[in-house]
C-alpha cells in the first residue's frame, strides 16, 4: 500500500494531494508543471531527470560506489546484465550517449538496495532510440524485481508501459485515480488537456 498525503506552498502555487493505492508501481501523470514533481521532492527519493554520474569515474566504479558494504557478487552481474552495461564498465561518463548514461543512473539506484524508486520523467531528453531503449529496460526491471515504484511522467506510453495505476494531477490537485486498463483504453490526447497550460508555472 502507497499513501501519500502532501500539502505545500511555493509562491503562488499550492499542492494538496492525497493519494492511496494498494499497487506497487503507481505513476503521477499530467499537463507539465501542475504538480507531479513536488511530490517526488517532498518524499526526497531518488530522481533521474538527469544521470548525476561521477565524471572521473568509470562506469563500473560509478555503479559500485552504491553498493552496501558486503553485497554479494552476483548482484553487480544481475544489474550490469539485465541493464544491458557490460561492453561501458571501462567507459567514464563522458563518453556515454544520454540513454546509456541513465542507464547507469538506475543501475547504481539499484545496487543500493533501496525500498523504492522515485523517478521523474526517466526518459526525458533522450531521442526516439535512446528512449525506446531505456524504456525496454526499465520495463524488464518491473518485471523482475519487485520494488516500489513511483513515476512521475507527462508521457501516456511511457507510463502505459510502467505503472500499475495513474493518479491524473491537475493545479496541484488529484483530478482521478485510475487504474492501468482505464488508462491504457483512453487515448493520450484528452489527457493533454487535463490542466490548461496558462495555470500551470515550472514546479
Amino acid at each position: 500500500m502507497i499513501e501519500l498525503d502532501l500539502a505545500l506552498q511555493r509562491g503562488e502555487f499550492s499542492l494538496e494531494l492525497a493519494i492511496a493505492t494498494p499497487v506497487r508501481a503507481p505513476a503521477l501523470f499530467g499537463h507539465s508543471g501542475c504538480g507531479q514533481t513536488s511530490p517526488l521532492l517532498a518524499m526526497a527519493g531518488l530522481l533521474f531527470q538527469a544521470p548525476r554520474l561521477f565524471p572521473p569515474l568509470s562506469v563500473r566504479a560509478n555503479l559500485r560506489y552504491g553498493m552496501p558494504r558486503g553485497a554479494a557478487p552476483a548482484t553487480f552481474d544481475d544489474a550490469v546484465s539485465l541493464l544491458g552495461l557490460s561492453a561501458l564498465l571501462k567507459r567514464k561518463p563522458g563518453e556515454l550517449s544520454g540513454g546509456q548514461a541513465r542507464r547507469v543512473a538506475i543501475g547504481r539506484a539499484l545496487l543500493r538496495q533501496p525500498h523504492a524508486l522515485l523517478l521523474d520523467e526517466p526518459l526525458a531528453n533522450l531521442h526516439r532510440e535512446a528512449r525506446a531503449e531505456v524504456l525496454q529496460h526499465l520495463v524488464r526491471l518491473k518485471q523482475e524485481f519487485a520494488l516500489t515504484t513511483v513515476m512521475v511522467s507527462h508521457q501516456h506510453d511511457e507510463v502505459a508501459a510502467l505503472a500499475d495505476a495513474v493518479a491524473l494531477i491537475d493545479d496541484g490537485r488529484l483530478a482521478a485515480l485510475q487504474d492501468i486498463a482505464a488508462f491504457r483504453a483512453t487515448p493520450a490526447a484528452p489527457y493533454a488537456a487535463t490542466a490548461a497550460p496558462d495555470r500551470c508555472a515550472a514546479r
